[in-house]
């Protein structure tokens, strides 16, 4: 296992797994929470989740121009990779998919450096159901960019990977659940 992997596999234990009794966005109770913010927006996060990231797009054969999913839990991964990417002279920028279109300005829901054709991983901090990034896949279709694969920071092993896929995207994920708790 790499430095960089182990790394952050400590870093998500002791900052961002909690057990108790939590509600999850899909609607299911767990006893453990994975709240990968307090990892994604921290600065050692930040580092190791763009290298990372990088890294598991360009053994995934994945050639995008831009990565980003729905806000929030998406935004920090996106923009960790895409910083990841320009310190190594690649050109990969990051957007954000809004949970609904603006009312004001542009209108848009899709914001950032990406125009329909853009060819875009959607990423996410936690998978659990898919929904997250099925909904930020939905969008991203909409406005005609074209989806190449959903990377995730933690799969909870909880059918998202399945629900991804059913709609016709690959899923690759960091870490599974099983390896942080």
């Amino acid at each position: 296992m790499s430095t960089d992997r182990n790394s952050l596999l400590e870093l998500l234990r002791t900052n961002s797994v909690r057990t108790g009794d939590f509600v999850l966005a899909s609607g299911r109770r767990s006893s453990y929470y994975v709240d990968a913010r307090r990892t994604t927006m921290s600065g050692r996060g930040q580092l190791l989740i763009g290298r990372l990231g990088l890294a598991a797009i360009d053994e995934a054969g994945w050639r995008p121009a831009a990565v980003g999913g729905l806000t929030l839990g998406a935004d920090p991964v996106a923009y960790a990779i895409a910083h990841a990417a320009a310190a190594a002279g690649r050109g990969l920028d990051a957007f954000t998919v809004r949970k609904e279109a603006k009312a004001h300005g542009a209108g848009r829901q899709v914001e950032g450096p990406v125009e329909p054709g853009t060819a875009v991983v959607v990423v996410e901090d936690v998978v659990t159901s898919g929904g997250s990034a099925l909904r930020a896949i939905d969008a991203l279709t909409a406005f005609g960019a074209r989806v190449v694969g959903v990377l995730a920071v933690v799969d909870r092993e909880e059918g998202g990977r399945a629900s991804i896929e059913a709609a016709g995207h690959a899923l690759v994920s960091l870490f599974r659940v099983s390896e942080l708790t």
